[in-house]
């Protein structure tokens, strides 16, 4: 059978034909997807999980990972001890290392989760918790063009030592390089098609696929067909190697 699936040592494209579930203790009425994790090589995990039945229960435990939490689609209650917020279509909530927090949502909700260790700075404190919905962040054109727009979700803040963005592309829009650098991607997309390079192979993706670039992975984008191509990602910075 075909699949447009490729797992490489230094990138992987994931398409939805292949997703295959997998059980935690605790977690019940939803259904959770590991997309891309250590097990790759990855120094993150990115998972989907898409809530089943009224009945359900996802949380995470207060360790050393921080968390980014995106609603792709309905809604979600994120509660912690000191709070909660309410996320719907394009909602995302960041949670630092050592929160414990668990998510609930209308049956149907799909969240992408990304989680990694956290990595302290000296002089800068662990940022708090943080909210915000993705149609109220303004885009910026990425390096000047019109036709090609950035949105930044996560401050741009030393403390932070991940950004979680959203690209969004007309149709015929590219990156403008093939770009090849340190920070490491998991990648998921939002709306749209396109052709991504990944190291010298050229992939036709689409929505709901995943992937992952390795750091130094040559990547590029070119979005295709009738309607804007838009996805959301993952990379590590502020931080040494």
């Amino acid at each position: 059978m075909h699949t447009r699936t490729r797992i490489h040592t230094r990138h992987a494209l994931i398409a939805p034909d292949g997703y295959v579930p997998s059980a935690f203790p605790g977690w019940f009425g939803m259904t959770c997807f590991v997309l891309i994790s250590p097990a790759m090589g990855a120094n993150f995990s990115q998972f989907l999980i898409v809530i089943d039945a009224l009945d359900h229960h996802v949380g995470f435990a207060a360790d050393a990972n921080e968390h980014v939490i995106y609603v792709e689609k309905g809604d979600a209650v994120i509660h912690w001890a000191h709070g909660q917020c309410t996320l719907s279509d394009g909602g995302f909530f960041f949670a630092p290392p050592g929160l414990a927090m668990t998510a609930k949502g209308t049956v149907g909700t799909r969240m992408t989760v990304y989680r990694k260790v956290y990595q302290p700075l000296e002089g800068y404190e662990i940022p708090q918790p943080l909210w915000g919905e993705s149609n109220k962040i303004k885009a910026e054109p990425f390096l000047g063009n019109p036709r090609a727009m950035l949105q930044t979700l996560l401050p741009i803040d030393p403390a932070f030592d991940m950004a979680v963005n959203i690209f969004t592309y007309e149709p015929g829009a590219t990156l403008p390089f093939v770009e090849t650098h340190i920070m490491e991607h998991g990648l998921l997309m939002l709306s749209g098609q396109g052709v991504y390079r990944l190291e010298e192979n050229y992939y036709p993706v689409q929505q709901g696929d995943a992937i992952w670039m390795a750091p130094y992975c040559p990547q590029w984008f070119a979005a295709i067909g009738d309607v804007p191509a838009g996805y959301l990602y993952h990379k590590d910075i502020h931080r040494l190697p």
